[in-house]
């Protein structure tokens, strides 16, 4: 019999895959906080993300995550406007979202039958994999292509 005591709850990662503003290149910028994503958090990651671009703008496309569609989100992405524009994915159309082909590259890759005792050590381990996938121009091309997105 096989036993094993988590101790930890939850690490949420947020992340941005992109394509550059000249079409060049392609990106993956990500956080990972212990516990979840919440209005806050989550505004505060693209906040981080928008001061790395300088005065690029950016059309972000998300899915249905509650936290996406949230009051107060919706209030913040209003008040980006000079910068931010949002768009969404349809209802249930994960095949639309290059995220997800991250999301399934880190889990089939680096976390595939990993089992940590700890959430920093599944933080080092998913840290590792996104970084990987992050520098792989071509990888992170292919998501974005795969999923129709294009400038």
């Amino acid at each position: 019999m096989l036993t094993h005591h988590f101790n930890w709850k939850r690490l949420s990662m947020a992340s941005v895959l992109g394509y550059a503003p000249d079409g060049t290149d392609a990106f993956l910028v990500f956080g990972m906080h212990p516990g979840t994503y919440n209005d806050e958090r989550l505004s505060e990651f693209l906040e981080a993300f928008h001061a790395e671009l300088t005065d690029d703008k950016v059309t972000l496309v998300w899915d249905g995550l509650m936290s996406h569609r949230s009051k107060v989100m919706t209030a913040w992405a209003k008040q980006q406007r000079r910068w931010l524009r949002v768009e969404r994915l349809p209802a249930y159309a994960p095949d639309l979202n290059p995220v997800e082909l991250v999301w399934g590259n880190l889990k089939s890759t680096e976390l595939a039958n990993y089992c940590p005792d700890t959430i920093d050590e599944a933080e080092v381990v998913a840290d590792a994999g996104l970084a990987r996938i992050g520098g792989d121009t071509d990888l992170c091309r292919a998501f974005l292509r795969h999923s129709g997105l294009s400038l």
